[in-house]
Parts: C-alpha cells; structure tokens; sequence
C-alpha cells in the first residue's frame, strides 16, 4: 500500500509541475523571446536489489519529472540571425541612401534646374546684350545656382551627421548588449539546468544574441553550462563576448563622414571588421555620402571656374575686362555669388559683338558637360538606391520566414497547449484516485483486523 501511495504521490507531483508548465506557456503566448516549456517526465525506477518483496523484472515505481525543457532549435536560430543581420544592413542603406536621394534634389529649385536656367538665361540674353532687365535675369539664375549648391552640400551634410549619429546610438545599444550578456553568463552559471528559472534566463540570453546580430555579425557558441561565447564573424580573433570582460564598441568619424570601428576587450583596442548588420549599413551608408560630397565639390570647384574663366574672357557694360561672379573657398557649401550690377556681366568678347562673350558660353557649357555630369551624380545614386530597396525587400522576406520557422518550433499553439491541459488533467486525477484506493484498501484491512 505504501507503493501505492508513492506512485500516486509521484503522479500528483509530476502532472502539478506539467501544468504549471502548460500554464507558464499560455500566460506568456504573446511575450516576444518566449520559448515553449515542456516538462520532461520519465518513470521512477525501484533498486530490485535492496527490495526483496520485489521479483527484479517488477521495477515501476511511479513518475518523476526530468526537469523543463524548452523548445528550441540552434540550427534554425542561427539562420534566424543570419536573416536578421543581412535585413538590419539592408534597412540602414534603404533609409539612409533614400535621405541622399532626397538631398540630390532633382527638382525645380535643384542644382539641374538652375543649372540648365542660367545657361538659358545666358542664351536669352545673347538676343539683346544690353537688356538690362535680361541682364537681372542672368544674375538672378546664377544666384539661384549657388544657392542650390549650398542647400544640397547642407542636406549631404546633414546626412551625414545623421548617419554617424545612428551608428553611434546602435553601438552604444550593442555595447549595452554585450554587458548585459556578460553579466547574465553569470547568472545562468549559478542556476539549476532543468529548471523554470533556468529556461527564463535562456529566453533572455537568446534575446539579446538576436539584439546583437541585428546590429553586428557574429558568431556564437553555446558553453556546456549554457553560457554564451561570442566574437567577430569576420575576425573570429575578435572576442566580443568571452570569460573576461565583455568588448567595448568604439566609432570614429573622418572629416568627410566616413566612419570606422574599433572595439576594446582587456585594454586592448583592434580594429572592429564590421560585414553585416545595421553597422556594416551604417559604414556603407557614410562612405556613400563622403563620395557625394566630394563629387558635388569638385562639380562645384568646376563650375566656379568655369563661368569665373568665361567671364575673364570677356568685357562688361563698361568696356572693363570680366570679373569673377562666384566663389567657393569652402566647397559647394561656401558657394556664394560675387556680383548683383548687371552692368558687370562680360557678355561681349574683346573687340567684337556685344555679345560674342555670350554666345561663346553655349560652346562652353558643352564642353564643360556640368549639367550632365549633375544627371550621372543622380542617376548613379538611383541605381545604388533601386538596388537597396530590392536587397531589403529580399532580406526582410528572408528575416520573415526565418523567424516564422523558428517560432514554430518555439512558439506557443493555444490549441495544443489546450489538449495538453486536458491530459495531464487527466492524469493528475487518475493519480489521485490511487492515492485514494490505497487509503480505502488499507481502511479496510484495518477495519477486518479489527
């Protein structure tokens, strides 16, 4: 009788701890980073040996509980946080190259527009040189022109500190990160395997990888005591993560905008390769928009002196040679018109027409091609920007499915979990009603001694 009551102790105890598993699960079928639990339940074994009231092929003895598992599989984790990666860098360069397609603004006040203005301007006039009201207008364009220079070098610029802004933010967040992972390393060494608490602290472990590998490309290995081990999947003898104290993320910025990485671990600084993730986005993203700005320079450098050289070859209103009508001693962001008297518009050559200047501009602005050299800058970024736009599309479809073949495995199914009530339910009160027919047998056998 006292086996009796074992069993069903045992049964009561198991099947408890069962559904409070089943219970844990539906409690938390909406919380992110949540991993299904399961109790694993194996039978409870008798020593034969030191039981003699035994035969030795009669070893039941009930049911005990192997601990909680939790639902998990590494491999599909891993290309979970693959996809996450290559979206995370696909998402940077989408947003930040579409705000360098913004600030290349193509429209009616853009750069082309005005650009394409004052050269018709220029061939407006060339009809009557000595319209001043023309002459205004030819002014008024070129005005136009550099103040069109001077907003797109500052939207660049704005860019470009808006990039490097970010990237700091998410390197502070993957710093932050790869603490918190340390400090909880120590906490999973100290718990019990097998354990609710224990399968708690796995779910935040596994978080935070996903946090990283949003940001960086890294590799990862789980320890035998569930501690995690983490490096640079482009230098695996960068240690991230390790015995020691976790590595500290540092970003500089160049003049033009370009950014770089490096990362700290034990007093040692290396650099940090970065290939994937929102940083790899972010390094792209600002090398991209350094080469804009130094093309819109140079295409600024160029215009200055073309139209500078245009009007040195030829004479004013007042018979004086042409002076400089621009400047931009500091690039297109500097770019600043020099002249408003209409009068001082070289728009006759040297001892010929009135307006041989003028015309002579038309063959220059050909050979000059800074018009369509503007239309390559802006084509060229379209095409970078139509070929992000497809590779995020793909990869946050890859990062979908991914983590939607991992939540299968993880997830929690309320239909399922509502069967398994139902069973252990069941066993539960089969377990007890032993308990009860072993105190009614041995009721009994008191009663008939008695």
């Amino acid at each position: 009788m006292s086996d009796l009551l074992s069993i069903g102790s045992s049964g009561l105890a198991a099947y408890r701890s069962a559904l409070n598993a089943i219970g844990e699960n539906v409690a938390n079928a909406e919380t992110p980073g949540f991993s299904r639990r399961k109790v694993v339940l194996k039978q409870s074994l008798i020593n034969a040996a030191s039981n003699i009231v035994y035969r030795e092929q009669i070893l039941f003895n009930g049911v005990t509980t192997g601990g909680v598992q939790r639902a998990w599989d590494q491999f599909k984790a891993t290309e979970a946080r693959f996809a996450a990666n290559a979206a995370g860098r696909a998402e940077v360069r989408q947003q930040w190259l579409t705000g360098v397609e913004s600030a290349l603004d193509d429209g009616p006040a853009g750069i082309g527009s005005s650009l394409t203005k004052f050269f018709n301007a220029a061939t407006s006039l060339a009809a009557d040189p000595n319209e001043r009201l023309g002459r205004g207008a030819m002014l008024t364009s070129l005005a136009d022109v550099a103040t069109a220079f001077r907003n797109t070098a500052e939207a660049l610029e704005r860019v470009s500190t808006g990039v490097a802004d970010s990237a700091q933010l998410d390197a502070t967040a993957v710093n932050n990160a790869l603490a918190a992972l340390h400090n909880l390393n120590g906490t999973i060494r100290t718990a019990a395997p097998g354990g609710s608490a224990r399968a708690s602290l796995e779910d935040q472990r596994d978080q935070l990888i996903d946090f990283i590998a949003e940001r960086l490309d890294i590799s990862v290995s789980i320890n035998d005591d569930g501690t995690a081990r983490m490096t640079s999947a482009s230098n695996s003898a960068v240690t991230l993560v390790g015995d020691t104290t976790p590595g500290l993320i540092a970003m500089a910025r160049a003049a033009d905008g370009r950014i770089s990485f490096s990362v700290q671990t034990n007093g040692a600084t290396q650099a940090l390769p970065v290939g994937g993730g929102r940083l790899a986005g972010y390094l792209d993203v600002a090398s991209i928009t350094a080469d804009r700005r130094a093309a819109l320079d140079a295409l600024a450098a160029d215009f200055v002196a073309t139209v500078n050289n245009w009007s040195a070859a030829g004479v004013d209103a007042n018979g004086d040679p042409g002076g400089n009508l621009l400047e931009a001693p500091g690039g297109a962001r500097s770019m600043q018109a020099l002249v408003s008297d209409p009068d001082l518009i070289a728009a006759g050559s040297p001892g010929g027409p009135a307006n041989g200047n003028l015309v002579a501009l038309e063959s220059i602005r050909e050979t000059s091609s800074i018009e369509r050299r503007w239309g390559n800058l802006v084509a060229s970024n379209a095409q970078i920007l139509a070929s992000a736009r497809t590779e995020a599309s793909a990869a946050a479809s890859w990062r979908d499915l991914s983590y939607a073949a991992l939540d299968e495995v993880t997830g929690i199914d309320l239909d399922y979990e509502a069967a398994e009530l139902l069973r252990y339910q069941q066993a539960y009160t089969a377990s007890a009603r032993i308990i009860q027919v072993a105190r009614e047998t041995i009721d009994a056998l008191f009663n008939a001694v008695g």
